[in-house]
């Protein structure tokens, strides 16, 4: 379908509103934002003696919700930049611009009958083709296009996006009846390779699939929890990351979600159901008071959970639900909980917990897991047309690990439903008929091919050609080689892939090893390389407990080597005769933002989080990056004009002395870790291989030439002495520690090119010592080695 969504109307600017306008407008998509019409002046309105009829007053609701979007945490923008493209309005003086926008998306009040007044004005002024959409949660899609024009229906379909659109992958699209296929395939491609989501495809039914669900498993883990004594913090320490749900688990979810959106969604499958199924979606008494006493968690200050500031710092307490008092927080710590820390991943996880029958926190979880399951295999059909559909919209909605049929599948099919059975449970007949036929489980793989029960049989999953899964690659088509750090992959058209898969993807001497060697065959056998993995992060920087190690052994000549080691294979990267494309992604920082600067071009995710952070440990980068990242910027200053050094030389001091970190990859261009010449950004995650691999091809295929080496300029001593002085600036005002004003020391003198005239060309390799013997004169100081160890204990920085 030749459609291009160059301009979109977002109609209401609540939370989810302005966070939908400001998806749009992250990835390029200017954006009319309008919400209703002030009923009456705010004090500071009356005060500027502004009347109704004034614009500023008449645009306020959209135009403060704009404003709001600047302060929300976690930030729904990715650059300041992003709220240029959206414009502010209101309904009675601004629809008529829908005319000129490619989709307009509802997000306003929860109301069919609002919803269908609102329809009624777009119909009005929307051109004949023009997409909308609604992202209501659970009102009927075929419902809301009653009475609307042929060409509204046939354009017309539910959007649910989940909260926050920048961060969830989850969008659900629900067709009405009369939706052109068209339209939809075109919704469902536009949402996955432009919006970056994972596009699930529901049936008009009350809260479509993840809520259905997630409402439900919530309410069962809720009622579970009442009926066997649990406490409130006893349920959050086994539902969380234990079995693969994520760290805000069942309550601080609810809590983070709010109480009364919960009620309302839980309602609306309630007044929608009935027999049994009503009967799960009642909402427990003490729920209700909560909500009455508008204890509805984050957004009230106290929910399941409520901060307390005391004499010892900040503590956390837990509701008790029979009396409603905050009491102090409890953990279920049983031998099947400590059997579930012991294994690895979530499947081997939630096996453990759920098979310890007589167990208190197995009873739990299997309590909780059973009613779930059976719910979910009974919806098949009703909520969507697979399994697979209702696996994804869980795990991209609800940050599940395993959908239900994965978490089926990783408990075992067969076992499982031989105890629901002895516990009197009536599994759906098409369960019954899969184990009949001998299958026993719901997914397999095969050559690199995922494949899922579907009526009686295994069907291929389909997967978009952009989403190459390194995991299932790998099993079909093996490795080139490997270490203990690093895989070479042959990912197809002449194109190799360097993963790192080392505990966090730290870098160290098994890494760098695979680096070079994966040079070498890239240079012989292929068009080029990318480095890239789908770990939980690229990579958070060098091994920090090997290189504490040495150092307290006072082993420096290893150190040495190893830094000398780590420095030349970047140098290799940078020169290598082949193209080298990084493909980023989650947290990129120290040595992984190493790895990404002398790349040849950078291919990395929306959610990319750069920065070079040493500092926090005491050190400064040793891996080249002072000088790689100080170079990038010379290289970004137009040519043939005179530009003055020291700024540059200060702005790279500023940003490495205080270890900052991109917010996204829009932030690292802004930042100057990413060039607009020759990197890019990719906005669906699941794409970043592929996007890096075509990157590589289209390097070649216009006839790649590696960098000249080209000597530096630096400001010398005289640089050197006035970045000191911004430095000592920062500690007499009290925002550095003497110690911090030290390491500042080492990298003024390190970026300043030492004790030079100002304006002298030196070599990379000079930048290169300099930075070496900086880094190996820290890490043998004693409060380098405590903010070290702290890190590695604590996981946060030390002031000391």
């Amino acid at each position: 379908m030749n459609r291009k969504i160059k301009r979109a109307a977002v109609l209401g600017s609540g939370v989810m509103g302005s966070g939908i306008a400001a998806h749009l407008a992250n990835v390029g998509i200017p954006t009319l934002m309008l919400d209703i019409v002030p009923r009456e002046l705010t004090e500071a309105e009356k005060k500027k003696g502004l009347t109704l009829e004034d614009p500023a007053v008449r645009n306020r609701i959209a135009a403060s919700n704009k404003e709001k979007l600047k302060k929300q945490k976690p930030s729904p923008i990715t650059s300041k930049k992003s709220l240029d493209l959206i414009q502010v309005g209101n309904f009675d003086d601004h629809m008529e611009q829908i005319k000129d926008v490619d989709w307009v998306i509802e997000v306003v009040v929860e109301n069919l009958d609002i919803k269908k007044k609102v329809y009624e004005q777009v119909e009005t002024h929307r051109t004949d083709g023009t997409l909308v959409s609604s992202n209501t949660s659970g009102i009927s899609i075929n419902a809301m296009a009653e009475g609307r024009s042929e060409d509204f229906k046939n354009h017309f379909l539910g959007t649910h996006f989940f909260n926050p659109p920048r961060y969830l992958k989850l969008l659900e699209v629900i067709p009405n009846k009369d939706t052109d296929p068209k339209v939809l395939d075109f919704v469902k491609t536009f949402g996955e390779d432009v919006l970056g989501k994972g596009v699930v495809e529901a049936k008009d039914t009350p809260n479509f699939i993840a809520n259905r669900i997630g409402t439900y498993g919530l309410l069962i883990t809720v009622k579970e929890m009442l009926k066997g004594g649990y406490s409130i913090g006893e349920v959050d320490s086994v539902t969380g990351p234990m079995i693969g749900r994520p760290k805000s688990a069942t309550f601080r979810t609810l809590d983070v979600v709010g109480l009364d959106t919960f009620v309302h969604v839980a309602k609306n499958v309630y007044d929608n159901v009935d027999g049994n199924e009503k009967e799960a979606f009642v909402i427990p008494e003490f729920m209700k008071q909560m909500n009455e006493k508008g204890w509805l968690g984050a957004k009230s200050g106290q929910g399941f959970f409520l901060k307390k500031k005391g004499k010892e710092g900040s503590q956390i307490l837990e509701l008790n639900p029979e009396t409603l008092d905050y009491e102090e927080r409890k953990k279920l710590k049983t031998q099947a909980t400590e059997m579930a820390k012991q294994e690895k991943g979530s499947k081997r996880k939630v096996r453990a917990i759920v098979n310890a029958k007589g167990d208190r926190a197995g009873d739990l979880v299997w309590n909780i897991s059973k009613p779930t399951l059976i719910y979910s295999a009974e919806l098949l059909g009703e909520i969507a047309d697979d399994i697979n559909a209702i696996d994804e919209a869980m795990k991209w909605g609800f940050g599940w690990e395993l959908g239900p049929f994965e978490m089926w599948d990783a408990i075992g099919v067969k076992q499982s439903v031989e105890r629901m059975k002895e516990e009197g449970v009536t599994v759906p007949a098409w369960v019954d008929e899969m184990l009949e036929k001998g299958i026993e489980s719901f997914y397999k793989t095969e050559n690199g091919k995922v494949y899922f029960y579907h009526n009686g049989e295994y069907v291929e999953k389909e997967v978009n050609p952009k989403e190459i899964n390194l995991k299932l690659h790998k099993q079909a088509n093996g490795v080139i080689k490997k270490n203990a750090g690093a895989s070479l992959i042959d990912l197809g058209d002449n194109v190799a892939l360097l993963e790192f898969h080392s505990q966090s993807n730290a870098i160290g001497l098994d890494t760098i090893q695979m680096i070079n060697q994966s040079l070498e065959e890239v240079n012989k056998n292929y068009k080029g390389l990318v480095i890239g993995n789908q770990g939980k992060n690229f990579c958070v920087g060098a091994n920090l407990g090997m290189m504490l190690m040495e150092a307290q052994d006072f082993n420096f000549p290893e150190l040495d080597m190893v830094i000398r080691q780590f420095q030349q294979a970047m140098m290799n990267i940078k020169y290598n005769e082949k193209p080298v494309v990084a493909a980023p992604f989650g947290m990129t920082l120290g040595g992984g933002t190493e790895v990404c600067l002398p790349a040849h071009s950078v291919q990395a995710s929306q959610e990319t989080y750069m920065g070079l952070v040493e500092v926090g440990v005491g050190l400064i980068p040793g891996g080249g990056g002072n000088k790689e990242y100080y170079i990038q910027q010379l290289k970004g200053l137009p040519e043939g004009v005179d530009f003055d050094l020291q700024k540059v030389t200060n702005d790279v001091f500023e940003k490495i002395a205080m270890a900052k970190v991109s917010t996204s990859a829009a932030e690292a261009f802004e930042n100057g870790l990413l060039d607009e010449r020759t990197d890019s950004i990719s906005v669906n995650g699941d794409h970043l291989i592929h996007d890096a691999k075509q990157k590589v091809l289209s390097l070649h295929n216009a006839g790649f030439n590696p960098p000249k080496r080209e000597k530096v300029p630096v400001v010398g001593e005289a640089g050197y002495a006035t970045m000191l002085l911004g430095a000592k600036g920062l500690a007499n005002s009290g925002y550095a520690s003497e110690y911090d004003l030290k390491i500042a020391e080492k990298l003024a003198f390190v970026l300043a090119g030492g004790r030079l005239k100002y304006g002298t060309l030196v070599d990379e390799q000079y930048l290169l010592d300099l930075e070496r013997e900086a880094f190996l004169s820290l890490i043998g100081e004693a409060k380098t080695q405590q903010r070290m160890q702290h890190m590695l204990l604590k996981g946060k920085p030390l002031r000391n």
